[in-house]
C-alpha cells in the first residue's frame, strides 16, 4: 500500500503540518526535526500527491518550462535538469512546446499557465529574449528565470542565467588560428538568436586580437541545422579563398558541415579543420569526432529551476545572475597542420 503524509508523521512523531513543512523545503522547521522526518520518508518510500497539493492549497508547486527549438538533444538536456531541481525540492514540472512564431503566441502561453496555476517559468530563447513577453509573465506575478547567451543580463526583469558564448567562440577561434589557420570560416545559426551574434562577436574578436584581415566571404548565414551545415560547408569551399577551417555555430551544424567535406573527398583535419559548439551528441557521433565547446544544458537548467524555487519560495539570495563560459575540447577535427 502506498504510504501517506499521515504515516510520515506517525513515523517520524511529528504533526501532519511539520511534514508538510519539510516536504515544502520551509527553513522554519529545526534541522533535527527535518532529518527525521527525511528518514521516515525514505524508509516508506513516500510519495507526495503534489496535483492534490497543489488543488488543496493557496500555493502552486508547479512550474513550466516553455519553449521553441528544434534541437532535440537540447530540450532533453533543459527537461532533465529542470526535473531534477524539481523532485529534489517536490515541484512538479509542465512541459510546453509550442511555435514561437504563432499568431498570438503569448495569449495562448498567459492562458495555459494560468488554468494549470504555474507558479513560475523557466524560459529559453527565443521567448526569453522578448522583454515584452517577459513582463506579461511578471504582470501576473508570476516568478520567470530566463537563460540567455551574453555575459551580463539585457535588463532587470528578473534573474538569469547567462552563457557566455562570446568568450567560448574566442576561445574556439584562437585554438584554429593556434593550429596555424589563417583563413577561418563561419557557419551561422539562426540570426534571430542572440547565441548566433554572440558567437559570431567571438569568432571576430579572435581574428582581431591576431591581426587577421577579416574576409566576408568567409561568414555564412545560417540556421541551427545538419543542412545548413552541409549547405555552408559547400558554399565555403567553392569560394575563390577556401578556408582551411570553419567554425561552425553548433554541433549540428558542424556535424553537416564535416558530412559536405566527405562528399567533397576533403580530408579532415588534413585539408579542412571543423570545430562546433555545446558537446551535443552530434560532437561524439561523427568520425572523426568534432572538437567543440562544453556546454553544460543539463546543469545550466538545474539551475535556473533551483532559482525559480527559491524565488517563489521567496528565499533569501536568488536575484544573483548565474554565469556559464563553456570549456573547450579537442578532439580529431582539428590538430596541427603538417
Amino acid at each position: 500500500m502506498k504510504a501517506t503524509i499521515n504515516d510520515v508523521a506517525k513515523l517520524s512523531g511529528v504533526s501532519i503540518k511539520t511534514v508538510s513543512r519539510v516536504m515544502n523545503n520551509e527553513p522554519s522547521v529545526r534541522q533535527i526535526t527535518r532529518e527525521k522526518v527525511q528518514v521516515a520518508v525514505k524508509e516508506l518510500n513516500y510519495q507526495p500527491n503534489l496535483a492534490a497539493r497543489n488543488l488543496a492549497g493557496t500555493k502552486s508547486f508547479t512550474i513550466a518550462y516553455v519553449y521553441d527549438n528544434p534541437n532535440a538533444y537540447y530540450i532533453i538536456d533543459m527537461q532533465e535538469g529542470i526535473l531534477s531541481a524539481c523532485r529534489q525540492q517536490g515541484f512538479e514540472l509542465l512541459i510546453n512546446p509550442c511555435d514561437s512564431q504563432q499568431e498570438n503566441i503569448t495569449e495562448e502561453i498567459l492562458d495555459t499557465i494560468k488554468h494549470a496555476r504555474v507558479a513560475g517559468l523557466v524560459l529559453t530563447p527565443p521567448f526569453s529574449e522578448r522583454p515584452e513577453f517577459v513582463k506579461r509573465i511578471i504582470d501576473l506575478d508570476i516568478k520567470v528565470v530566463r537563460i540567455m547567451s551574453g555575459d551580463v543580463a539585457p535588463d532587470e526583469l528578473g534573474p538569469c542565467v547567462m552563457v557566455n558564448d562570446r568568450d567560448a567562440a574566442q576561445t574556439i577561434t584562437q585554438h584554429l588560428i593556434d593550429l596555424g589557420h589563417q583563413q577561418i570560416g563561419f557557419i551561422a545559426g539562426g540570426a534571430e538568436h542572440m547565441s548566433t551574434i554572440e558567437r559570431y562577436k567571438g569568432y571576430r574578436r579572435a581574428l582581431k586580437a591576431n591581426d587577421i584581415t577579416f574576409n566576408k566571404s568567409l561568414v555564412i548565414e545560417g540556421e541551427y541545422s545538419f543542412e545548413s551545415g552541409v549547405h555552408g560547408a559547400k558554399q565555403l569551399m567553392a569560394e575563390d579563398v577556401r578556408p582551411t577551417a570553419i567554425f561552425s555555430c553548433n554541433d549540428e551544424i558542424a556535424a553537416g558541415a564535416l558530412f559536405a567535406a566527405r562528399l567533397m573527398n576533403i580530408k579532415i583535419p588534413e585539408q579542412l579543420a571543423i570545430a562546433g559548439f555545446e558537446n551535443s551528441p552530434f560532437s561524439r557521433q561523427t568520425w572523426p569526432k568534432l572538437t567543440t565547446a562544453n556546454q553544460p544544458n543539463k546543469q545550466i537548467a538545474k539551475d535556473a529551476a533551483s532559482i525559480l524555487i527559491g524565488q517563489i519560495r521567496k528565499q533569501k539570495g536568488n536575484n544573483e545572475i548565474s554565469q556559464y563560459v563553456p570549456q573547450l575540447i579537442i578532439r580529431d577535427s582539428t590538430r596541427q597542420q603538417s
